[in-house]
């Protein structure tokens, strides 16, 4: 996930101070993980040095000047040119699971284990996603049905290559 462009992106939707943006990001996108207030404080800088952003002013109080911010007509160009470009599905062909399972092959080692371990440990996150859906909002249900459609698939691709591994190997032998 783009920080940057997301954090232009929920900028958009009205002018916010750097702490305040960095808690709408946690709330809509760092479950799993926060985004540092360090991080969110140095990609404002590099906006407004990119001209994406504007500070409206600072404002004193008891503890730090607080910086307003607001999206600049070519950041709100920018955030429309991410939104419409549509993301290229899994560019690589080639994961670090398909590398270990010919390597396996290529070695004599036991592909088959190698599969079996990683069904296990796919089907031990899709336990976790389903239990962090329990009593989740809608926000949270949707990114775990994300994670989990995307273990799905590899369960599926799993289950193929070890229907196929002979066939496989024997190709990879003669190769």
């Amino acid at each position: 996930m783009n920080n940057t462009l997301t954090l232009l992106g929920l900028l958009s939707k009205e002018p916010s101070y750097g702490y305040d943006l960095k808690h709408s990001y946690d709330r809509y996108f760092g479950t799993q993980k926060a985004l540092a207030f360090g991080q969110v404080y140095s990609t404002l800088a590099r906006m407004v040095r990119d001209e994406l952003i504007r500070a409206l002013g600072e404002e004193t109080g008891g503890g730090p000047d607080r910086k307003k911010y607001e999206v600049t007509p070519s950041g709100k160009a920018r955030v429309r040119q991410w939104l419409f470009t549509p993301d290229v599905p899994s560019e690589a062909l080639q994961s670090e699971l398909f590398a270990k399972t010919v390597v396996a092959l290529l070695i004599d080692d036991d592909a088959d284990r190698l599969l079996d371990v990683q069904r296990s440990e796919h089907m031990a996150r899709m336990r976790e996603l389903t239990r962090l859906k329990k009593d989740a909002d809608l926000l949270q249900v949707l990114m775990c049905d994300h994670g989990l459609f995307h273990i799905e698939a590899d369960l599926r691709w799993i289950d193929l290559t070890m229907a196929r591994l002979t066939q496989l190997k024997k190709e990879l032998q003669s190769a």
